[in-house]
């Protein structure tokens, strides 16, 4: 890798970083096609309330959409619009988490009835991957208000935000992948309930799972190798304080 003498990548390689950034969106909208196909041709489709069962369909969706594909897009902001003001990032990273965390909700909402309304109902938050799940989504708008309150419409010293900062940014890539390991739980959790000893002969449905798995590893380890490489780091402009809070 060639380096110019500010310390940031060479033109070559933020060619390479465009390309991965475009695969990147390609395996997010990959993995959102498939969760949909998933639950929409082997798991019967979506209801909301009139069927508990159909209305389950809509966690892993929404999970997918919110809390992986939408989360990391917000993160990706700080790399992708690197020449844009400052605050018009700060805008769009904060409106794709609220995004994220609407959709994570109502996915949320969605498994807490279907359990609610099955006949017998089934217990809530009993497994690993609910509890990660919970963890991860509670932990999410934590992290959104306190970034929100720290840079985004300040309340906080420059100090405190200083010192915040490796804080949010460390947060923000592990919930990334603790949200993907959330979902590769629940992944397999609904392939046992659902094909028990038949997912040993690899049907259809078991290796759309898998690869299903396959994608979403891929996509969260690629946002962040860009959200975590230096030369990719948006530089900031003369004209902005000096406080490091580009991610």
């Amino acid at each position: 890798m060639y380096f110019d003498r500010s310390g940031t990548a060479s033109s070559s390689d933020m060619r390479l970083f465009t390309w991965l950034v475009l695969f990147v969106q390609l395996l997010g909208v990959f993995a959102v096609v498939i969760t949909a196909v998933w639950m929409g041709h082997y798991r019967g489709g979506f209801a909301w309330q009139s069927d508990p069962g159909l209305q389950f369909n809509y966690h892993p969706l929404f999970m997918v959409i919110g809390m992986i594909f939408l989360y990391a897009d917000g993160i990706l902001a700080y790399r992708v619009f690197r020449n844009d003001r400052k605050i018009i990032i700060k805008v769009l990273h904060a409106c794709m988490h609220v995004a994220a965390l609407i959709f994570a909700s109502v996915g949320l909402k969605a498994v807490f009835d279907s359990h609610n309304l099955n006949k017998p109902p089934i217990n809530n938050l009993y497994s690993l991957h609910s509890w990660m799940g919970l963890f991860v989504v509670v932990c999410f708008g934590l992290q959104w208000l306190m970034g929100f309150l720290s840079f985004l419409w300040p309340k906080f010293g420059a100090a405190f935000r200083t010192m915040y900062m490796p804080a949010h940014t460390f947060w923000g890539v592990a919930l990334l992948i603790l949200a993907t390991s959330t979902a590769l739980l629940g992944i397999f959790e609904k392939a046992h309930f659902s094909l028990g000893k038949d997912y040993a002969n690899l049907p259809s449905e078991a290796f759309l799972l898998n690869f299903l798995g396959i994608v979403l590893i891929a996509f969260t380890g690629l946002v962040v190798y860009l959200v975590t490489k230096p030369e990719y780091k948006r530089q900031p402009s003369p004209e902005e304080d000096h406080v490091p809070l580009d991610s």
